[in-house]
């Protein structure tokens, strides 16, 4: 049974998310710049990570004017459950080693729409998308880590975008890994994502977000979406 009602959501709707954020004033930027998504991090060893009062604290202003995502790591069915008993989110983001029967078991466990990131250096990490994708409610591809990351995610850095061209054009994925709002815009043009989610590229220190960069990103990504729309209609 969900433990909550979650905000709705399209699916035709480009979604630009705010990950890892951990500040009243800094939410609010994002909220004030239009982010569709907001995301709290739950994994101990990122910079960005909150307790589960303290993003339940965080995310009550933000309640209906954004979706709210809980980004957790290998958690089990029922960690996940009680996280989304106290948090109540729109969403759940599995950022670990989850594969297809642990994101269905998290997902029956919580009654949430589940965002799946997969980690993509090669080719051959998106033999992974074929496995998730009947699974996940979306896909989140990111930047795979570095072998001695202490936790995952793109650490900033971008992964070869031309490797997404052979993807099936119908595939709604959300892009991440190294995006800032200087390149936003080229990364939206070449590989067409439904929505972008950035965390340390509008950061001015590890955990630390900028109001100013989230804004421009914000709007660098819109602005691409809304040319790709445009091209797409004409």
């Amino acid at each position: 049974m969900p433990y909550c009602q979650p905000m709705p959501h399209r699916d035709d709707t480009f979604a630009i998310k705010i990950c890892g954020l951990s500040t009243p004033e800094t939410l609010e930027a994002a909220l004030a710049a239009g982010a569709e998504m907001i995301g709290l991090n739950f994994h101990p060893r990122s910079p960005r990570y909150v307790t589960p009062q303290r993003a339940a604290e965080l995310a009550a202003p933000a309640r209906g004017r954004t979706q709210i995502v809980a980004l957790i790591v290998d958690y089990a069915p029922e960690q996940a459950a009680e996280l989304a008993r106290i948090l109540r989110p729109d969403w759940l983001q599995l950022h670990g080693s989850e594969g297809p029967e642990q994101v269905a078991a998290i997902r029956r466990a919580t009654g949430l729409p589940v965002m799946k990131a997969l980690g993509i250096a090669t080719a051959a990490d998106l033999e992974q998308v074929a496995q998730h994708r009947s699974v996940a409610d979306r896909l989140l591809l990111d930047a795979k880590p570095p072998k001695d990351a202490a936790y995952p995610g793109g650490h900033g850095r971008p992964f070869d975008w031309s490797l997404l061209a052979g993807l099936d054009p119908a595939f709604r994925f959300m892009l991440s890994g190294g995006l800032v709002p200087a390149n936003v815009a080229e990364a939206v043009r070449i590989t067409r994502p439904a929505g972008v989610d950035v965390s340390s590229g509008v950061e001015s220190a590890p955990g630390v977000k900028d109001a100013g960069r989230i804004a421009d990103f914000v709007k660098a990504a819109r602005a691409a979406a809304a040319e790709l729309k445009k091209a797409g209609q004409a």
